[in-house]
C-alpha cells in the first residue's frame, strides 16, 4: 500500500534507539525512550498559506530529521510502524556529515 502525505504531513519510520548504555548494559524495552529520529519516507504537497500559495516543504524524502518523542500520530502500514506529523512538529534536520 502506498501512503501519500497531505498538505503540510510528512510520514517519518523511526530510527530505533540503542538498546544498549555506553557502558554496555543491556536496557530492556520497557526502559528505552521513544526514538526521536526519523528517516523522511514521504513528504507532502506544503502548508497553504492564507494567500492562497503553497508553500514547498523545507524536508524531503530520505532526510533524517528530530523530532519530539510524543509528537505526530503512530500508524502501522503493512506492518511498517510509521509517524505521521505536520511539518512544523520536526526540530531540525540532521546533516549526516
Amino acid at each position: 500500500m502506498k501512503l501519500e502525505p497531505l498538505g503540510d504531513k510528512v510520514i517519518v519510520r523511526r530510527i530505533e534507539a540503542e538498546a544498549t548504555t555506553a557502558g554496555g548494559i543491556v536496557l530492556p524495552e520497557s526502559a528505552r525512550e521513544k526514538p526521536r529520529q526519523g528517516k523522511v519516507l514521504s513528504v507532502g504537497d506544503g502548508v497553504l498559506r492564507p494567500s492562497g500559495v503553497r508553500a514547498s516543504p523545507q524536508v524531503a524524502e530520505g532526510d533524517v530529521v528530530l523530532f519530539g518523542p510524543y509528537s505526530g500520530s503512530e500508524v502501522t502500514i503493512d506492518g511498517l510502524p510509521v509517524v505521521i506529523l505536520s511539518e512544523s512538529e520536526i526540530l531540525a534536520i540532521i546533516d549526516p556529515a
